[in-house]
């Protein structure tokens, strides 16, 4: 169990801190929603977190293996609703691997990420696609 405490600051503005390591984080609300935009949006912070723990899975499933996925990278492009509620409808993610797609960890790899805990959690309705790409 982790607790993360906080406090909002006015403006928009939130501080975060994370009970384990005391790290702390900002949030402000997005410029399309009366923010300035000045931090990651609570948005924001979804699609970081679906992005980093598909990073995180994958380089898991790869470590049990013996493989290190050092240089990989990823993208996350949030898309949010036009109507109302306003929500997010679409995280597409897209990962850019250091080993090549011959690589017998390649299913297991691209299976780790569908399967992270963060795209688990997320809402059916949310459009969720990865595109991945493999070192040649």
């Amino acid at each position: 169990m982790v607790t993360i405490t906080g406090e909002y600051q006015g403006d928009l503005h939130c501080v975060a801190t994370h009970g384990p390591s005391g790290n702390v984080l900002m949030t402000d609300a997005p410029k399309d929603n009366q923010g300035r935009g000045e931090a990651f949006s609570p948005t924001d912070l979804v699609a970081t977190a679906l992005a980093t723990c598909i990073a995180t899975t994958m380089a898991i499933v790869a470590r049990k293996q013996g493989v290190e996925l050092q240089g990989l990278r990823y993208e996350v492009t949030k898309e949010m609703s036009t109507d109302a509620p306003r929500r997010i409808v679409r995280m597409a993610t897209t990962v850019w691997l250091p080993i090549p797609h011959t690589s017998p960890l390649a299913a297991s790899l691209e299976h780790a990420a569908h399967a992270c805990p963060v795209h688990q959690s997320l809402h059916p309705q949310i459009d969720k696609p990865i595109v991945f790409h493999w070192a040649v």
